[in-house]
């Protein structure tokens, strides 16, 4: 008897460990799948983020090069691929003002100027508007609000010291901003409703992130600037860049971007930044502004209700 119980406990024991055996591989076979299915998510979740983020640069660096050109491209002979050092921007710019005929003067012989700057507020918007008011002259502020509230004051002052204060989108996510119309109306009305929040008014001035001109957007830009035009929104582009989009541009090239050529124009709207990298910008502010005042029978002014829009693709 006691052999049968013992044939029968090691039975029981070597079924316990078969089963025990089985439900182990049953879970690994489970498991391992799972596991690496997790893995596999996370991996390709960060490959994702690293092909949008790449993606988000390569529209960048597109935008930034048609606004650089005030959307317009700077030719050269054959077509040939250039690489610029600074000195021969420097040329390409001057080049190109010289052979810029000039433009009829205005009704009153007078020349408007507006300087206007995109991406505020910054860490040197006081600054800015510390020089306008120094040279005791009024500019356009196109600004987005995302990631800006501790800026607030600033949305006031530019009102309060008889600036244009204008819209640049709220968040300047192009592949948010741009996705559809309907993403489009939204960004719009976000940050009217927060600057008439912050500063009691609702503006009514527009620039479009990158441009009308932009090779961004997924929407067909008619589209949205028929939106603008129904809720009373006027937008502008630009007829002279700065060039302070791309890259760290020295102090004096910015100068002689923004005003070698204006000769050109009986009305120029240039196009600068306020943003946290744009230091040579307003280091060389001053001298743009002396230099424009020096020129004969030249104001500048800020963006009004009665400024000609320069809109790209279109004309006056």
């Amino acid at each position: 008897m006691s052999d049968t119980k013992e044939k029968k406990e090691k039975n029981r024991k070597i079924e316990k460990w078969i089963k025990g055996t089985v439900v182990l591989c049953l879970v690994i076979v489970l498991l391992v799948p799972a596991v690496i299915s997790v893995w596999l998510g996370v991996k390709m979740a960060g490959l994702e983020t690293q092909l949008s983020e790449l993606r988000d640069e390569v529209l960048w660096l597109e935008t930034a090069w048609a606004e650089s050109s005030g959307g317009q491209q700077l030719l050269f002979p054959e077509g040939e691929a250039v690489e610029l050092t600074e000195e021969d921007s420097i040329r390409a710019w001057e080049e190109q003002a010289d052979s810029t005929p000039a433009s009829k003067p205005s009704a009153n012989g007078i020349r408007k100027v507006y300087l206007t700057f995109d991406d505020g507020p910054s860490i040197y918007t006081d600054e800015i508007l510390d020089i306008l008011k120094e040279y005791n002259v009024k500019a356009t502020f196109f600004v987005v609000a995302e990631g800006k509230e501790s800026y607030e004051d600033a949305y006031r002052r530019i009102l309060e010291e008889g600036h244009t204060l204008g819209m640049h989108s709220y968040s300047h996510v192009y592949r948010e901003i741009y996705q559809s119309k309907e993403a489009f109306i939204q960004d719009v009305n976000k940050l009217q409703d927060y600057l008439h929040e912050v500063t009691g008014e609702y503006p009514d001035f527009y620039r479009f992130p990158g441009g009308s001109s932009n090779r961004v957007s997924t929407v067909n830009m008619q589209e949205l600037e028929g939106y603008l035009n129904e809720i009373d929104v006027t937008w502008y582009d630009w007829n002279i860049s700065s060039g302070d989009a791309t890259g760290h541009l020295g102090k004096d090239q910015i100068v002689r971007n923004c005003t070698a050529y204006l000769s050109g124009y009986d009305e120029a709207v240039i196009l600068l930044h306020d943003a946290g990298d744009k230091r040579s910008t307003v280091q060389a502010l001053p001298e743009i502004i002396e230099k424009i005042l020096a020129m004969e029978d030249t104001v500048i002014a800020p963006i009004t209700e009665d400024t000609v829009p320069i809109q790209h693709g279109k004309t006056k």
